[in-house]
């Protein structure tokens, strides 16, 4: 353990660039003959795995010839995501392109493969990679090579003989563009492809929202009036476990997504979170519909739209804050499942909807932030009973409020934490401005040459430093090998 793969990660954290972890995680229901501007047909032994897959039985590397991912191995996925990246960086160039472990699980069949992409990549990018595997090939290749150790760990060693401070070298990593991609409807058309068509999640919630609400029909057929109440207890708890499992799924699509996007598999991390919220609220909208209809089959009285939006209010005021902390958050998945089912204990709690009237003195005023407590103030027979409710008019626009505060709570937070951050950023480029000191231009120069002091704004130092550097070797692109001591 000598902290190669941290020191790729605080690079990633530090730059712009494309990243293939060591061990890296794409969605299992993800088709490789679906991911848009891709050609699978150029990896290798491709029509071998084609002829084998229609000649026999069994599929000889068949999920690299389009089939699901979940059936890649460590190997056939690095192999795929490596190709992946080969073919987006084409025609672009001084991408920072940072792989780890290229060659772990993969065969010696496909090391010449991957050799020759290297060497075509490095001719128009920059790259950083940690091997333990074909070292002495890739030392051949690379022009740098920068050795951690597992004793000292403030600094790195450059080329052998240059011992530097490793946030310094980290920060002289710096030069590479931003990919550039433009989204296009092939990038809507992967994702309905992905998370509509092929997603088995999907189809799990639509197949437990009719089971179960089949089940709540058939028990509560032609009900009484007098047990309205019951009906929507049972039904509300149907619609938010329904749900449920998918709210939980959002935080590991949220990490196999951002892994997908280091490694250019789709175009934007934001477009995609956009997308697969305006999903999961469809899902949401769907479900309240079919439990506003089955209650509205069982039991009469709830025909007026206003118990639909108050069904919808309440389900939204209890599920919207997972799709904020799953998706828009980078927090682990106990705290999401923790933080975001606080709102659905708080209201069994303060709502007042299951002991109306009851409760102590000034934490009862705690019910007005639910949407719970305005619905039970619509429903006939319930309605009497519960305490403080507004006039019959408010009572809709009151519910819409409380149910979209959770959402005003986050942006609230967002908004102190986006504060935080740039304070932190600005702490952070003082300090890393701090470092662009000679040692650093002159490490610059080593790493990529004397023409890459045109992508910095040193200004003087830089001139004064080229000046004194005429001899060192030019050139825009480089390689990097990292080992261990």
């Amino acid at each position: 353990m000598t902290g190669k793969t941290t020191f790729l990660n605080d690079t990633v954290k530090s730059h712009k660039c494309t990243y293939i972890k060591q061990y890296h995680n794409i969605r299992p229901y993800v088709k490789v003959s679906k991911i848009p501007n891709f050609d699978p047909t150029k990896l290798p032994y491709w029509d071998l795995y084609v002829k084998e897959g229609k000649d026999s039985s069994i599929m000889v590397g068949g999920t690299m010839a389009g089939e699901f991912t979940a059936g890649l191995s460590g190997g056939q996925r690095k192999l795929m995501l490596f190709e992946l990246i080969c073919q987006r960086a084409e025609g672009q160039n001084d991408l920072l392109l940072v792989l780890d472990e290229p060659f772990a699980g993969v065969t010696d069949d496909f090391v010449p493969f991957i050799m020759d992409r290297l060497n075509h990549l490095r001719e128009s990018h920059n790259i950083l990679l940690v091997t333990n595997d074909h070292v002495k090939e890739l030392k051949g290749m690379a022009d740098n090579t920068i050795t951690v150790s597992a004793i000292d760990r403030s600094t790195v060693l450059i080329n052998g003989n240059n011992k530097v401070d490793r946030e310094k070298a980290i920060l002289a990593l710096s030069v590479g563009n931003d990919y550039k991609y433009e989204a296009s409807m092939a990038d809507l058309k992967f994702f309905f492809g992905v998370e509509v068509a092929a997603n088995p999640r999907l189809l799990s919630v639509a197949t437990f929202t009719i089971f179960a609400f089949s089940l709540l029909m058939a028990s509560f057929w032609n009900s009484s009036q007098e047990s309205g109440p019951l009906v929507i207890v049972a039904a509300s708890i149907i619609a938010y476990f329904s749900i449920n499992p998918w709210l939980l799924s959002l935080v590991d699509w949220r990490n196999y997504m951002t892994e997908e996007a280091e490694a250019l598999l789709h175009s934007s991390k934001r477009m995609n979170k956009t997308l697969m919220s305006i999903l999961t609220l469809l899902q949401i909208l769907l479900i309240s519909l079919v439990e506003w209809g089955i209650v509205n089959a069982v039991i009469d009285g709830f025909e007026e739209r206003k118990f639909w939006v108050g069904i919808l209010m309440d389900s939204a005021s209890l599920t919207l804050p997972f799709i904020f902390l799953g998706i828009y958050t980078k927090l682990p998945f106990h705290l999401v499942e923790i933080l975001a089912s606080l709102p659905f204990m708080f209201m069994v709690f303060f709502s007042t909807t299951f002991s109306p009237g009851s409760g102590i003195e000034g934490l009862k005023a705690l019910r007005y932030l639910f949407a719970r407590f305005y619905f039970w103030c619509m429903i006939p027979g319930t309605q009497d009973s519960m305490e403080g409710c507004p006039a019959d008019d408010l009572l809709v626009p009151y519910m819409i409020l409380s149910a979209l505060l959770g959402l005003v709570i986050f942006l609230i937070c967002e908004v102190g934490m986006g504060l935080r951050r740039s304070m932190t950023r600005k702490q952070e480029t003082k300090k890393k401005n701090s470092l662009k000191d000679d040692e650093f231009v002159d490490l610059q120069i080593e790493l990529y040459g004397e023409e890459v002091l045109d992508k910095d704004s040193l200004a003087g130092t830089v001139r004064s430093i080229r000046s004194r550097n005429n001899d060192s070797t030019s050139g825009d692109s480089s390689s990097s090998v990292m080992e261990e001591v």
